[in-house]
């Protein structure tokens, strides 16, 4: 069945690898379907923890007969690009922003940072965000305003006053290193328990074990973090054209 729409009993077979926690590659395989499709149906519709297979399949019939009635205007916001393959760089896009969301990121705002990682252009508009993902501009000044303060994007001015989001090579050695000082603030957090609770405490014992191995993650990840950065910038420099 490839290639055809997905049909309501496979969105409620979708609805429950998601409960069991299958990952999409699995519920995909189960369907005999691409992993993307599953990714890109998942995403659409609320993410793995807010998908629901009826939601989900009348919102697919709505959007279909919108596109039957409605004539698409302007520009598409990615024309082809040296050769992409349009349709397979949108699944990739999907499959990215599925993995950035079981790392932890809202669905939303990993579907904006997966766009915003593989634009062409290297920045874009709130309205092209939008009019890109399909949603509400609401949606997505509420990503941005999470992904800048998180450090994961950066405003810009463009023309007419306005704002471009832009994803720079910095963003993820940024990220690291928020995660390694969140980590070495937990380590600290349970120092200050074991002395609360006694050495003699198995709770503090506990904390002990918390503080030993998060103290090197965290040492390790800002460490390895930097070195990366660094490596990455000389090989830049010695790159012809800088690139």
């Amino acid at each position: 069945m490839p290639g055809s729409r997905l049909t309501q009993q496979e969105r409620r077979r979708i609805a429950l690898g998601l409960a069991d926690g299958l990952a999409y590659a699995e519920i995909a395989r189960r369907l005999d379907r691409p992993t993307s499709t599953v990714t890109r149906e998942v995403m659409r519709n609320g993410g793995p923890t807010g998908y629901r297979a009826d939601l989900a399949h009348r919102a697919t019939e709505r959007r279909a007969r919108r596109r039957g009635r409605v004539t698409p205007r302007g520009p598409q916001l990615r024309p082809p690009a040296r050769g992409r393959d349009l349709e397979a760089v949108r699944a990739y896009e999907e499959t990215l922003a599925g993995v950035l969301v079981a790392t932890g990121l809202p669905a939303m705002m990993a579907r904006v940072l997966a766009c915003l990682t593989l634009a062409e252009s290297g920045s874009l508009t709130a309205a092209e965000l939008a009019r890109h993902l399909q949603v509400s501009p609401a949606s997505v000044s509420k990503a941005v305003a999470f992904l800048d303060i998180q450090g994961l994007i950066r405003r810009e001015r463009g023309e007419r006053r306005r704002e471009r989001y832009t994803v720079d090579d910095d963003v993820w050695y940024r990220t690291m290193m928020a995660a390694a000082r969140s980590t070495a603030h937990l380590v600290e957090t349970a120092r200050q328990g074991i002395g609360v609770l006694g050495p003699h405490s198995p709770a503090a014992a506990r904390l002990e074990n918390i503080v030993r191995v998060l103290d090197f993650v965290s040492e390790s990840l800002s460490r390895t973090a930097t070195q990366a950065r660094e490596i990455l910038a000389a090989s830049t420099a010695a790159t012809p054209g800088g690139t």
